[in-house]
């Protein structure tokens, strides 16, 4: 195993701190930590064209700095300045932004859009053992919600199956007595790459940036070297065993590249077993004809390798490796929001 996280490759939430796009509460817990004091600015509510859906995290510093997002860019200075205020008073509070209030145009939504962000001092609030307990259930890639009420500034730690809907959902929000609010922390999408060749070297950084937790799986040394995959969780076995050991679930997504099918077919196979939510083999139309082929005389079944998007990726037309990951990113990404 390379540049992998957890047993072997160093702590799990250390990892979680340094290794993902959307490390927002570990920044937050980090800076607390170390002293410099910390707050979670969270949307809650948003309506209109606003940039950011709920359950979109900020992390700001006492000294200023700023991890995440709440907007497109437009309102982050004026909530960097109320979190500044929520720090040295050690409280909470709910503030609003939008085209009816006088400061809506100087923070930048004059075009329609309002949202409702939650700011909370860590350490007053927010206690230090909550978030360190959320980052570490994050790090093990758990489902889990912090939840806030609203009236008495309470906090609890909720896990499946309480708001078993929002989980599937992956839907953040305000319960209906309007005032408890769920911010959800699903685990973040999986994408396992089997090969480790050229588009994967371009899609794995991709993917990394677009939020997915990535592990690239080769047999071939040749391939599967530390100088090809820079800080990348890699491994140099073959992928039915990793994949087996890692756990297959609805936030997976398997993208085979090698096109070898010693290499390809078993982690197709067992893609298949598993309830994941993408599947995308590279070859041309006829190499996906012969791997049908293949995989029917094993006794897979139709419908299951009707799950296949092969060729992998949207058509955009895409030539060279670059190009050809961005096709396969983008139709990863369709369906895991459109299902």
């Amino acid at each position: 195993m390379k540049g992998a996280c957890g047993p072997g490759g160093g702590d799990v939430t250390l990892c979680a701190m340094t290794d993902r796009f959307d490390n927002t509460p570990e920044t937050a817990l980090r800076w607390h930590l170390d002293g410099r004091g910390a707050v979670l600015a969270t949307v809650v509510e948003t309506w209109g064209s606003a940039p950011r859906p709920v359950g979109s995290q900020l992390a700001v510093s006492g000294a200023g700095e700023i991890a995440g997002s709440v907007s497109g860019g437009c309102v982050e200075g004026a909530v960097v300045a109320e979190a500044a205020e929520a720090l040295a008073e050690g409280r909470a509070r709910l503030v609003s932004y939008g085209v009816s209030d006088d400061s809506a145009f100087a923070v930048g939504l004059a075009c329609g859009g309002t949202i409702r962000v939650l700011i909370e001092p860590v350490g007053a609030q927010i206690s230090e053992a909550m978030l360190a307990e959320l980052v570490a259930m994050r790090a093990a890639r758990a489902p889990v919600a912090l939840v806030v009420d609203t009236t008495d500034w309470s906090r609890r730690i909720a896990v499946p199956p309480d708001f078993a809907e929002r989980f599937r959902a992956d839907r953040s929000g305000f319960e209906p007595d309007g005032a408890t609010f769920v911010g959800l922390h699903n685990p973040a999408p999986r994408m396992i790459v089997v090969g480790a060749v050229h588009i994967a070297q371009a899609l794995v950084p991709m993917a990394r940036i677009a939020g997915f937790d990535v592990t690239v799986i080769d047999p071939r040394g040749a391939f599967a070297a530390d100088h090809r995959f820079p800080g990348a969780d890699l491994r140099e076995d073959f992928p039915d065993e990793v994949m087996a050991s890692l756990g297959l679930d609805a936030r997976t997504a398997v993208v085979t590249l090698s096109h070898d099918p010693k290499i390809d077919d078993p982690a197709i196979e067992a893609a298949l077993a598993a309830p994941v939510f993408y599947l995308g083999c590279l070859g041309s139309t006829r190499t996906h004809a012969k791997r049908v082929a293949r995989l029917a005389a094993r006794g897979v079944c139709a419908a299951d390798i009707g799950r296949i998007h092969g060729p992998v990726g949207l058509d955009i037309g895409a030539k060279t490796p670059a190009e050809i990951a961005v096709a396969v990113l983008a139709q990863v990404t369709e369906s895991l929001r459109r299902g």
